[in-house]
């Protein structure tokens, strides 16, 4: 294995001493600006990079920002949106030429605990926070600790302490769930169904409240909301219970594409026909809703661009940039095969 080059080898090279090769790279008075210049063309000519461990003690920095994913393990395998996300948010670190430090955790309690160890290590410059809760303890922790962040989705209210060095990027979760009711009512769907996520996250909130204010204003009486993992299990077994009720939905709306396609397995084993029967909508757009049979009615965005707006945000923090609040575009929705006029009249699943 090639040997990483060293402050010795380019001393060496340079025909100087450490010291001067240590002050020339660290913008330390000490040495001429000819002897500066040839001792950083020759690291430059050797590829030599300062360390991480050494940017920290030095206080420069670890070139290194963090993400934790407090979620089951499990529901993560088979989720495109993370995926997505992350491939956007490397984009724009990649650019910088920062590093990703990635963590999986079992709750939020773990979460914070992550975020004192990387900050005692100085491990990590800032921190990318998904899943904001409604009663969420992370940003007044990331405050105390004084790490910058940005957290992807919109906060709890009075979540982030006034002066806080943490921007949000959000899209409007409630208008996404005003444009499915009002095309599923421009169906003549009366009976909406919302198979729903985490029931502690904020943007579950949202899209709750949401279904219910519209069907409100729409005088929908028959409109509910059920809480699952997002995992396709729960998703089902969601669908299972909906479609067996004593006037199950004319319609059913899932929090994300996994959840989708497993409640279309579902009316598929009872035999309840898509969209003839019950139509069927995604929160997130991905390859398995366009390839279903029938195809599968979702929300889309650019997931990708959203991971990437919400680094270049943490970037700005980084620089010295204020915190902002930024609104990132809504999701459209994309009329498939699978949503349809609602049927005339219907009796029980099962």
């Amino acid at each position: 294995m090639r040997r990483r080059p060293t402050i010795k080898d380019i001393a060496r090279r340079a025909g100087v001493s450490e010291s001067a090769v240590s002050f020339a790279l660290n913008g330390r008075p000490g040495v001429s600006a000819a002897t500066r210049e040839r001792i950083r063309r020759v690291a430059d000519q050797l590829g030599w990079l300062p360390s991480a461990a050494a940017r920290a003690l030095s206080g420069e920095g670890s070139a290194t920002v963090g993400l934790v994913l407090a979620r089951p393990a499990r529901t993560l395998g088979v989720e495109s949106f993370f995926l997505q996300l992350v491939s956007g948010v490397q984009e724009a670190l990649g650019v910088r030429g920062l590093g990703l430090l990635f963590q999986v955790v079992e709750d939020v309690g773990a979460e914070c605990a992550a975020y004192r160890r990387w900050w005692a290590e100085h491990r990590v410059d800032g921190l990318l926070v998904v899943d904001p809760r409604g009663d969420d303890p992370r940003p007044a922790l990331l405050a105390e600790l004084g790490l910058p962040a940005v957290i992807v989705g919109a906060p709890g209210a009075g979540t982030v302490p006034s002066g806080a060095a943490i921007s949000c990027v959000r899209a409007d979760d409630a208008a996404a769930m005003a444009s499915v009711v009002d095309h599923l009512h421009g169906l003549g769907h009366r009976r909406v169904a919302h198979v729903a996520g985490l029931a502690e996250l904020a943007h579950t909130r949202r899209r709750i409240a949401s279904l219910r204010a519209e069907a409100t204003r729409r005088g929908l009486r028959e409109a509910t909301s059920v809480t699952t993992d997002y995992s396709d299990a729960q998703g089902a077994e969601a669908t299972r219970r909906l479609l067996s009720g004593e006037r199950p939905p004319t319609a059913i709306v899932f929090d994300n594409d996994v959840m989708a396609v497993a409640g279309l397995a579902v009316a598929a084993e009872r035999g309840v026909s898509v969209p003839h029967a019950l139509s069927i909508v995604a929160w997130d757009d991905s390859a398995l809703c366009r390839n279903t049979h029938p195809t599968l009615t979702a929300l889309t965005r650019d997931t990708a661009t959203f991971g990437r707006h919400a680094a270049e945000e943490l970037i700005a923090l980084l620089d010295g940039g204020p915190a902002r609040w930024v609104e990132d575009a809504a999701p459209r929705l994309m009329a498939r095969e699978s949503t349809a006029a609602a049927p005339v009249s219907r009796g029980r699943l099962s």
